[in-house]
């Protein structure tokens, strides 16, 4: 257990959380949505800080990040909890865990220990993810800080949560980030994630100010985001806000978790929505949670040719010279390219 950064004390012994865009009111002895952090003695505490429940290493492609060092390896690592409650959740065992089963599990894994087993391994990056790297900052923030001293590079794969003063402690040490647009529609956040669209998209446009190289990803659920009008409302906020040159994720739905009743999503969908983004002027569209599809390659945006393409997270052809097209010499757009 280690002592929470960024919280208040306020009367009556209650603590407020200033971590994450929920903002907790905390009296004594309970914990915040998360789960994971808790009021105790007038003190907020981590309770997972050294204690991930998972880790593996994986392609940087799987988180997904496509213009973050391809090809590379990082090495994941996650705690138990999460600041939302998504019906559809596809890591609801670990995300969830606080809140459906009471209990906080994990093993002990220090710091020093991370940033080893990921230099072991060959990785390039560090990935924050599986549950929500906000509800686990302390820790992220200590790996992250040693692992830019042994020169190694961070990422956050995030619901887009934290508030701002959290992020500008820990950007020096964050290279990038994975941020999901779950919806372009409050009344979806607030009846299956528990959170509010208004704040996701606030966060975004701090991530995109603070210079973190960003992607975002939409899971496109059947029946609940998968209108025209909603992925063009997306597809216009990423250009307008963020810049053409943020690559767009949409990706596949598996009934999960809570959300059973829906079918997965059919290719086709995605392909529509792929074309809804190119034609909203973004640079480059992805299909995601499908294997053989054109729409896992990045094309050049200026000759049209595929300059990497992929099978799943499996780069099979890469067409880049330092960072730019080799049929043409555009300048593609992303870091360590």
């Amino acid at each position: 257990m280690k002592e929470a950064l960024f919280y208040s004390k306020e009367e009556g012994g209650k603590v407020r959380c200033q971590l994450c865009r929920h903002r907790c009111l905390l009296e004594e002895g309970k914990k915040g949505i998360c789960g994971v952090r808790e009021n105790r003695d007038g003190r907020l505490i981590s309770l997972v800080y050294e204690r991930p429940c998972t880790w593996h290493v994986d392609p940087i492609e799987k988180k997904p990040l496509f213009h973050f060092f391809p090809r590379s390896k990082a090495f994941s690592i996650a705690t138990v909890g999460c600041n939302f409650q998504c019906s559809f959740c596809q890591n609801h065992d670990i995300s969830q865990m606080p809140r459906d089963e009471g209990r906080i599990e994990g093993f002990s894994l220090s710091v020093s220990e991370v940033v080893d087993l990921a230099e072991r391994n060959g990785c390039k990056s560090i990935s924050f993810t599986y549950t929500e790297p906000t509800i686990f900052y302390e820790y992220a923030l200590e790996v992250s800080k040693l692992a830019k001293q042994r020169g190694m590079y961070n990422n956050f794969v995030t619901n887009g949560y934290i508030e701002a003063k959290p992020l500008e402690h820990i950007r020096p040490y964050l290279d990038a980030a994975n941020i999901d647009l779950k919806s372009f529609r409050e009344e979806f956040y607030r009846r299956l994630c528990k959170a509010s669209l208004k704040e996701v998209l606030e966060s975004i446009k701090v991530y995109k100010a603070l210079g973190i190289w960003i992607e975002i990803t939409t899971l496109i659920i059947p029946g609940l985001n998968d209108g025209e009008e909603e992925i063009r409302g997306i597809a216009r906020f990423i250009r307008e806000e963020l810049g053409k040159e943020t690559p767009w994720h949409v990706t596949a739905f598996f009934p999960r978790y809570r959300l059973l009743d829906r079918e997965r999503t059919k290719e086709e969908t995605l392909k529509i929505a792929r074309a809804i983004g190119l034609e909203e002027g973004l640079r480059y569209v992805y299909e995601g949670n499908v294997l053989g599809s054109e729409g896992e390659y990045t094309f050049c945006f200026n000759c049209k040719r595929p300059v990497i393409k992929r099978y799943g997270f499996l780069v099979t052809e890469y067409n880049l010279k330092r960072g730019s097209c080799a049929f043409c010499g555009a300048k593609i757009d992303g870091v360590g390219l």
